[in-house]
């Protein structure tokens, strides 16, 4: 069995070390906003095994890919269709993978890739400094994502609300000229603040997956 392993979050994505970007790109954790799709799971009071949290994962993405289905095939004439996706524990397995780059976590990387084969554009926002902007967008395509966008914190973002700044960043994208059909994170900085049809919150586990 696979089983969570902590300090994989200081682990460095490169040869060298980014322990103290990683930390310091980790979203603070807030109360879940109203109206988002959750997992129920009676494992958060302890230490997760892999897989509990791909079932748990799975249990939302059902929820969303119905939806996605439905939405895409309803899109307007001319309309740009696009989701926005937090990366940590979200589209990538950044608590359970052992290399870089890390696998994608499977139920949100099925959900994509339904939603790009028929041209919806995938945008990821991200609390991650944008010093490792470049091996977060490698990582992202090797893992089976089509980038339309990656947002990620610059220095100032640093110091700003995270929640505030994802909004912002999707914000931007309605700005491009995308309808934002679902909005899909694992913490409620990654939903809060509007700007998306639909939001569905993958587990954290009370703040226990970043």
């Amino acid at each position: 069995m696979q089983t969570r392993r902590p300090w994989l979050r200081r682990a460095s994505v490169t040869a060298v070390s980014a322990a103290a970007l990683v930390a310091m790109a980790a979203p603070a954790d807030a109360a879940a906003p109203a109206g988002a799709t959750t997992a129920v799971t009676a494992a958060a009071a302890a230490d997760v095994d892999y897989a509990t949290w791909q079932k748990d994962c799975q249990a939302v993405m059902d929820q969303a890919l119905p939806y996605l289905k439905q939405r895409i095939a309803a899109a307007k004439p001319g309309e740009k269709q696009a989701i926005v996706f937090d990366i940590d524990n979200t589209t990538l397995e950044t608590d359970f993978g052992f290399s870089y780059p890390q696998p994608a976590n499977k139920p949100v990387l099925e959900a994509a890739r339904y939603a790009q084969e028929r041209g919806v554009a995938l945008f990821f926002v991200t609390a991650r400094p944008d010093i490792i902007y470049s091996f977060t967008e490698y990582n992202l395509k090797q893992a089976g994502y089509q980038v339309s966008g990656l947002y990620v914190r610059n220095f100032i973002d640093l110091f700003k609300n995270v929640a505030e700044y994802k909004t912002a960043q999707r914000v931007d994208v309605e700005k491009k000229g995308y309808t934002i059909i679902a909005n899909i994170g694992n913490s409620a900085t990654d939903l809060s603040g509007g700007h998306a049809e639909k939001t569905y919150k993958l587990p954290d586990y009370d703040g226990q997956l970043s």
